[in-house]
């Protein structure tokens, strides 16, 4: 099953995500297969980031919470909301170069 995890970074800390991001990085390749897809969310300036998207497969539900609660970001608490749905996919363009 896939589940979409939506994170949106707290305001109150803007250093934290980049302190952290080598630790989530590798959190992330830890997982392998996992992961679909993952990527900042980014402001309306197109750059600056703002929380975390991530589809992630796994079993079930529980599987999602405890991937999204081990990631360094949540336990750094970055994130002032964490949103886990069951996400099905129809539809997947090939990247562009």
């Amino acid at each position: 099953m896939l589940f979409s995890i939506r994170c949106i970074d707290r305001a109150d800390a803007p250093g934290l995500r980049a302190a952290t991001r080598p630790a989530h990085i590798e959190y992330l390749k830890s997982l392998g297969g996992r992961i679909v897809v993952a990527g900042p969310l980014l402001a309306e300036d197109e750059a600056t980031p703002i929380g975390s998207l991530l589809v992630v497969e796994g079993p079930d539900r529980a599987g999602a919470v405890e991937l999204a609660a081990g990631d360094p970001y949540a336990k750094a608490g970055l994130f002032a909301e964490t949103v886990i749905q069951p996400f099905r996919l129809v539809f997947l363009n090939p990247p562009s170069a």
